[in-house]
């Protein structure tokens, strides 16, 4: 099996490539497209191979995506880009992504969302066969860039027979990344009771390889999260900041924004967090 992994630098990819190549069968092959050769050399020294290119252009892409059995596309961009280089990457590289893998007949294809493209809360938790409903506190160009990119890989899906799983992850944190310090630049200005749908880079991998491997997923989507939500007071508390003095006075625009329900994938997939909790991994020592 010939896999291809995009976004293997990022907070994502480059833990979950590592361990991708930790659990491939003899004679598998992991490969990974990077712009730059120099940060490619890691996951060469691990045994990947590695193709020099950018994701949005089309003879890379092509070489990236021959001969492939499976694509995993980890690739996003998020936080301190254009609105430009969000669309460009999150919808038009994927776009060029699933369009090559049927133009190559690769077996599988697997799409990182996000639920931010779900857009406003429900009154309920999220589930897959909610569409989108723009708005809400992170609505921008990387909401919409996703939301468009995986109604484009859909479209691929049921027109052309693209084999695509989607799996959507909240807030991902976890093993060193600095993601839960980040939090506090949004997080100090929320009421105290105010909610974060989180997963653990454990369990965003889980889901990876379970979409990789598992059989029968062709166009479905699979919400992935802990089972706990985190409050903007416990954000406080676990990155050692006191609370505001006004916090508890305000209140909570939309109590049910991004917040994911699991049931799908823990019912179709078997998924059960290795990290219930960010409590779970502070006390196991992964954050």
């Amino acid at each position: 099996m010939l896999t291809l992994v995009t976004g293997a630098t990022g907070q994502v990819g480059r833990r979950f490539v590592p361990r991708l190549l930790r659990r491939t069968a003899p004679g598998d092959t992991v490969r990974v497209i990077v712009r730059d050769a120099g940060r490619g050399e890691r996951f060469a020294a691990l045994g990947a191979e590695v193709v020099v290119g950018d994701l949005l252009d089309p003879d890379a892409v092509a070489k990236a995506v021959a001969g492939t059995d499976a694509v995993v596309n980890v690739a996003g961009a998020f936080r301190e880009v254009t609105d430009d280089e969000m669309w460009a990457v999150n919808r038009d590289a994927a776009l060029l992504l699933g369009r090559t893998a049927v133009e190559a007949c690769t077996g599988r294809f697997v799409q990182v969302g996000t639920n931010l493209a779900y857009g406003r809360g429900r009154g309920r938790p999220l589930t897959e066969d909610d569409g989108t409903v723009p708005g809400g506190a992170k609505w921008g160009a990387y909401a919409e860039a996703k939301a468009a990119a995986e109604e484009g890989l859909m479209a691929l899906h049921r027109e052309h027979g693209l084999d695509l799983r989607v799996v959507i992850p909240p807030f991902v944190y976890g093993e060193g990344d600095p993601h839960l310090a980040e939090t506090m630049q949004w997080a100090g200005g929320w009421a105290a009771s105010q909610r974060l749908a989180v997963v653990h880079h454990a369990d965003i991998r889980q889901a990876l390889f379970r979409l990789l491997y598992a059989p029968g997923l062709a166009g479905r989507r699979y919400n992935v999260s802990d089972d706990a939500l985190v409050t903007a007071a416990e954000l406080h508390e676990i990155n050692g900041v006191p609370l505001p003095a006004d916090m508890a006075d305000r209140v909570d625009p939309d109590p049910w924004y991004g917040v994911l329900s699991n049931r799908r994938a823990r019912d179709e997939l078997g998924y059960r967090p290795l990290y219930p909790s960010v409590w779970t991994a502070r006390d196991a020592g992964t954050l």
